[in-house]
């Protein structure tokens, strides 16, 4: 008898598991669906940011940004996007992967590295990594995410203008659908011509020209390169948070799942002790009377 009432427990017990996790499926099904939206609307300003600077770098200025001009690299800053909650399946730990393996990389050359984590899991995993500098954290907590971001990255692109660092990478999580979400490593600085253009875009800026800048060049790149940099990073963000609700509702997804197949499992262990019970007791009744 005691078997059997331990295993009504063991089901009653994975049943309210079941209903946590369904509930957490649904709510981040709906906040992935206010993530995905707030990732559509801010991809094509981040695209068109893209273009512009692409433009901008293969024009033959008269005055060359400091940011377009390629160092040797002795300091390496990385802006790394996680999340602040887990409960998100493998996104945290696939992007770690990539983030080490760049870190393994540029230990082998002794190049140092100053990190920009954003994310509270960032925060846990980095800082207690040996032979990387940590001198940013923002999380997001905040509520407004690019304000909480801001300040944090000003200070890799202020590392870049003193020449503490000699170039900065982004790694963050890129959403390809609700089922797939794939990390990914760009660089920010310093910015570099594209490799690839279209016949249409090439044949629309080939020889020799330039744009006029108005007050002057200098002060217009300055403004827009730091603008396009926090786009890049905001873009990062928010597509990492979409990712977030996104690995979330199907890590819940399968979580309530497989206690299905846990309840269904246990029922079936219930059945078989209390036939086995049910068996004794017989088995005991038919013996006293036999003995009578």
């Amino acid at each position: 008898m005691s078997g059997s009432r331990e295993i009504r427990t063991k089901i009653n017990s994975v049943k309210n598991t079941q209903k946590i996790t369904r509930a957490m499926e649904l709510v981040a099904a709906s906040k992935m669906r206010k993530a995905r939206d707030r990732m559509e609307h801010a991809r094509p300003y981040a695209h068109y940011a893209l273009n512009i600077i692409h433009h901008v770098v293969r024009a033959s200025m008269e005055y060359m940004h400091p940011y377009f001009q390629t160092r040797e690299v002795k300091s390496v800053g990385m802006v790394i996007i996680a999340t602040d909650r887990g409960l998100c399946g493998g996104l945290n730990i696939n992007l770690f992967k990539e983030v080490l393996k760049s870190i393994k990389h540029y230990q082998q050359q002794k190049i140092e590295m100053d990190l920009c984590l954003i994310g509270l899991k960032a925060e846990s995993f980095f800082k207690r990594l040996k032979g990387v500098n940590v001198v940013s954290v923002a999380n997001f907590h905040g509520g407004d995410t690019f304000a909480s971001i801001t300040g944090a990255v000003s200070v890799m692109i202020k590392a870049f203008d003193e020449n503490k660092i000699d170039s900065l990478l982004l790694f963050s999580n890129k959403f390809v659908n609700t089922i797939k979400q794939k990390p990914t490593r760009n660089q920010l600085l310093p910015i570099v011509k594209p490799e690839k253009v279209s016949q249409v875009d090439e044949g629309s800026v080939s020889g020799h020209w330039d744009y006029l800048y108005e007050p002057d060049a200098k002060y217009v790149l300055d403004v827009l390169l730091v603008r396009y940099i926090e786009s890049q990073v905001y873009r990062g963000v928010v597509e990492n948070l979409a990712c977030e609700q996104a690995a979330r509702m199907l890590a819940m997804k399968n979580a309530t799942d497989n206690a299905g197949e846990i309840i269904d499992s246990l029922k079936l262990q219930y059945n078989k002790a209390r036939q086995a019970m049910i068996t004794q007791e017989l088995a005991e009744i038919v013996s006293g009377a036999a003995a009578v």
